[in-house]
């Protein structure tokens, strides 16, 4: 552990060059100790802090990991044997995620996107419903108020907008000139972990149901591009290679391809074989049906990172345009965020043609 500075001393995190300081006071020591909650896989023996009498605080200096943020929750140990998971009190800034805001220390070097303060979205333009076997799919779109007849499909769609802002985005893009003017589809999950874990039934809804449903309220013209992160990517994936011709393009966010070698910390999720076995058959293919451009993010210092690479490997391989980016972040909203400008940017300029043009 890295010892630190009093001088430095101050409540909440702080990012230094080389390292970062975090302290939580307490100045009659009424704790046991405290813990700091990560998901950066640093070693569990230096995550505890250590006590400080002179500065009535609890501290823990740890060497800086390469991210360019990094969120966090401390673990309170009580005295009377009581745990209690918090995000820190004096924490600088609060990061959305799907299961409730964190705590969040950005490095010296870290910018937000500048889209973000762009403020705007665009108002919905259709909703659908779409009844399945496996329970109604529903779709929110938003519509810029001019015709269009591009379409963006988005898993995970009401999150996507909700945590990483793709409605500003989409609206900020355009109104810049950077992109043409698209509907954004937001699908919302249902089941998730059923729907989006290889299921051909969901697969088969979405590319011969929903998306000619949306094709037919918006007037527009497939094949539509699909995003999707996690879970969500590996959905995207599974419907472009069972139904090719409804899909023109993929953009894929950490991306949950799991195989044994990498994963098998994954093996209690129910639908980890039917993800394996499908991950499999993509990885055996000498070829597929119909490439399609694919772009893939996903943090350089997450699990999934290493499924990943294989699958941009494997997806170059059997001649699709892959590109994979890996990115000083981990597997949460805010990397997906801001992984949209460049490269969800080119991947829609590649496919669709320049605004301009």
């Amino acid at each position: 552990m890295v010892e630190p500075r009093v001088a430095s001393l101050a409540p909440g995190p702080r990012a230094e060059d080389d390292r970062i300081v975090f302290a939580l006071p307490d100045p009659g020591r009424g704790l046991a100790g405290v813990r700091l909650e990560q998901e950066l896989g640093l070693p569990g023996d230096r995550l505890g802090f250590g006590y400080h009498e002179e500065a009535g605080c609890w501290l823990l200096a740890l060497p800086r990991p390469p991210v360019r943020r990094m969120e966090y929750r401390l673990t309170l140990l009580h005295r009377d044997g009581g745990v209690e998971t918090i995000n820190d009190p004096a924490s600088h800034g609060y990061a959305p995620g799907a299961f409730g805001d964190k705590s969040v220390v950005e490095m010296p070097e870290y910018r937000a996107p500048e889209w973000l303060a762009h403020g705007g979205r665009w108002e919905v333009g259709a909703e659908l419903s779409v009844a399945t076997k496996g329970g109604p799919i529903d779709v929110q779109v938003l519509s810029p108020p001019v015709p269009s007849r591009l379409l963006l499909v988005a898993h995970d769609g009401p999150e996507y907008d909700r945590l990483a802002r793709l409605g500003t985005f989409a609206a900020a893009m355009v109104d810049a000139g950077r992109l043409p003017p698209f509907h954004l589809a937001l699908a919302g999950p249902g089941s998730r972990n059923q729907r989006y874990s290889a299921n051909v039934g969901y697969s088969a809804a979405l590319a011969t149901r929903v998306i000619p449903a949306l094709h037919a309220a918006l007037r527009t013209a497939a094949p539509a591009v699909l995003i999707g992160a996690s879970l969500g990517g590996l959905a995207a994936l599974h419907v472009q290679r069972r139904h090719p011709r409804a899909v023109g393009a993929l953009f894929l966010q950490s991306g949950s391809f799991f195989v044994p070698e990498h994963d098998e910390c994954e093996s209690s999720f129910e639908f980890y074989a039917r993800v394996t076995r499908f991950v499999a058959t993509v990885h055996h293919a000498a070829r597929a049906p119909s490439p399609v451009p694919v772009v893939l993010t996903c943090g350089a210092t997450e699990e999934n990172v290493h499924n990943n690479r294989l699958m941009a490997a494997t997806l170059a391989r059997q001649g699709y345009p892959a590109e994979l980016h890996e990115l000083p972040d981990v597997h949460n909203f805010t990397a997906w965020r801001d992984a949209f400008d460049p490269y969800l940017v080119d991947l829609l300029e590649k496919v669709w043609g320049r605004a301009d043009a």
